[in-house]
């Protein structure tokens, strides 16, 4: 979780909202990432997602079996709708998303029974310090909003 909250503190740097992944194969990194929403102007570039799909270029497969999927923030739907697909059997994420975390806040995507496959879920790892990336990003925004007007 600790290389996950480097990626966040990467994603703040380049003023992107803090989050970060990391994707790990038998305690080895796989692949890692933050998030590129604004940067590439993609809604899909959530630092899961950005995990995801390296991690899969670099296993050649689709299926990314034996990894965990650390984040520093609740995967949302999309991101864990993406875990599923990619048979990702756990995920460890830090802070909670009450407006739209999907792996047991708001709804519980990764571990719904009627899906074909369902992953092991941790969180609130490291949760003080990857929710106050998240805090001190959105204070510096407001800050900046009052500035402006």
């Amino acid at each position: 979780m600790e290389r996950a909250i480097e990626r966040a503190r990467d994603a703040a740097a380049e003023n992107e909202v803090p989050v970060g992944a990391v994707l790990v194969r038998e305690g080895q990194m796989l692949a890692e990432g933050w998030n590129l929403t604004e940067t590439h102007q993609d809604p899909t570039g959530h630092a899961e997602m950005v995990a995801i799909r390296l991690g899969s270029e670099l296993a050649g497969s689709r299926r990314l079996a034996n990894t965990t999927l650390y984040v520093t923030l609740e995967p949302c739907s999309m991101c864990a709708g993406a875990a599923v697909l990619a048979r990702i059997p756990r995920i460890v994420f830090g802070a909670y998303d009450v407006k739209g975390g999907a792996c047991g806040t708001l709804r519980n995507i990764a571990q719904d029974p009627r899906l074909n496959h369902r992953c092991d879920v941790t969180g609130g790892v490291l949760q003080e310090q990857c929710a106050k990336l998240l805090s001190e990003f959105f204070e510096r925004l407001r800050k900046g909003d009052e500035a402006r007007s």
